[in-house]
């Protein structure tokens, strides 16, 4: 690895300031954890992303020193490791995510010069009892003194009743999501039931995503899904195209093994699977393509997306089914605001691009595609 790849290849960089040291006072609502992106773009920290210049989301995190009472086995924030660090000091879909008083928080996006970066804010809900009444305060304080930023939630369907998103619609939320992850109930059993100790039950976050559908409508909710735990294509594409069906959208991972989860040990999802399945997402969420005209193997990988060469061919040059998917901001509804910058790979070998992808992009996801072990900068490495 040259020293220019070397340098990006371990995602964004920063330097905390003196004062980080986390107590347990600090707790939500007062304080919030947000993304290492969304603390470099509020200059709360120093450091920079590799080519691109700020998160358009505002992601943040409900906090509490005792943590999430789940135990998702691929999640860095399992209960599990209670006895390896403090909760606040854990990684969590890759990077660090550091705690700031909320109010501060609310200040400088106010303040800011180019107010206009973040086209997004999202409340991340965990599994705590204050979880839930603690987001209604977080949103509260935002519709009021930030109330041209929309605010998604990423919910807690365990803890949730159908008053609870109807409340929070009704208080400003814009759009509601449920992080399913699993597209399986056996997977969904074996990484965040059960079988993990963990509360979470495969019926009730798809009765979350019932309630969220009638709740809030067609566009205005979507599901997480993580790709590489264990499910075949066509699994992953049935649930995309059945939350589409319902009229909500799908935000995909790809699966990257946490430093302290109990999956820490598990391959990242294959590059070629992980293009292949991004395509037909987009496919089916944006370019009017159905599951039932795509066809699939005997292991469940795609062979046809069930459209003309040309047209496929275009798609795949615009670059836009690889960019990290979310919910949307100001522009084209199928580029996510939540860009989530390297939350899922380092910037030498990106899974989900947070930029538009150029030519170079393009040639190394067709690679991929065809099954060749080229990484984002191993093309630039040869020059």
């Amino acid at each position: 690895m040259n020293a220019r790849v070397e340098s990006v290849a371990t995602s964004v960089h920063f330097h905390r300031p003196r004062d980080y040291t986390r107590t347990p006072e600090m707790r939500s609502p007062e304080y919030v954890q947000m993304s290492t992106a969304a603390a470099i773009t509020l200059g709360l920290v120093q450091g920079s992303m590799h080519r691109t210049a700020c998160t358009h989301c505002l992601n943040l995190l409900v906090t509490y020193a005792e943590g999430c009472r789940a135990n998702c086995s691929y999640c860095g924030l399992a209960r599990h490791r209670e006895e390896e660090s403090a909760y606040a000091d854990r990684n969590f879909i890759r990077v660090d995510w550091p705690t700031a008083r909320y109010d501060d928080v609310i200040e400088r996006v106010r303040n800011r010069d180019d107010h206009g970066a973040f086209e997004r804010m999202c409340i991340s809900m965990i599994t705590h009892p204050d979880s839930g009444d603690d987001t209604i305060t977080l949103l509260d304080q935002w519709v009021a003194r930030v109330p041209d930023i929309p605010v998604s939630i990423l919910s807690n369907p365990t803890t949730m009743r159908y008053a609870d998103l109807e409340d929070l619609r009704d208080r400003g939320a814009d759009i509601f999501t449920v992080a399913l992850d699993a597209v399986t109930p056996e997977i969904f059993e074996r990484t965040r039931g059960k079988t993990v100790h963990s509360p979470h039950r495969w019926d009730k976050y798809w009765q979350a995503l019932e309630w969220a559908a009638e709740i809030y409508g067609p566009e205005k909710f979507g599901v997480h899904l993580i790709c590489g735990m264990g499910e075949t294509e066509r699994d992953m594409l049935e649930v995309c195209q059945r939350i589409r069906d319902m009229g909500g959208h799908n935000h995909m991972f790809a699966f990257f093994p946490e430093r302290g989860s109990m999956m820490e040990d598990w391959n990242p999802v294959p590059r070629d699977q992980w293009r292949r399945v991004q395509l037909g997402r987009y496919l089916i969420d944006y370019a009017g393509a159905n599951l039932a005209d795509m066809r699939f193997d005997a292991q469940g990988k795609i062979t046809d997306f069930g459209l003309y060469r040309q047209e496929l061919d275009a798609l795949i040059d615009s670059g836009k089914p690889f960019r990290t998917s979310g919910c949307p901001g100001n522009g084209d509804e199928a580029v996510s605001a939540c860009n989530r910058p390297y939350g899922d790979s380092s910037p030498a070998d990106i899974f989900s691009f947070p930029f538009a992808l150029n030519a170079r992009d393009v040639d190394v996801v067709r690679r991929q595609m065809a099954g060749e072990q080229v990484g984002t900068f191993d093309l630039e490495a040869e020059d």
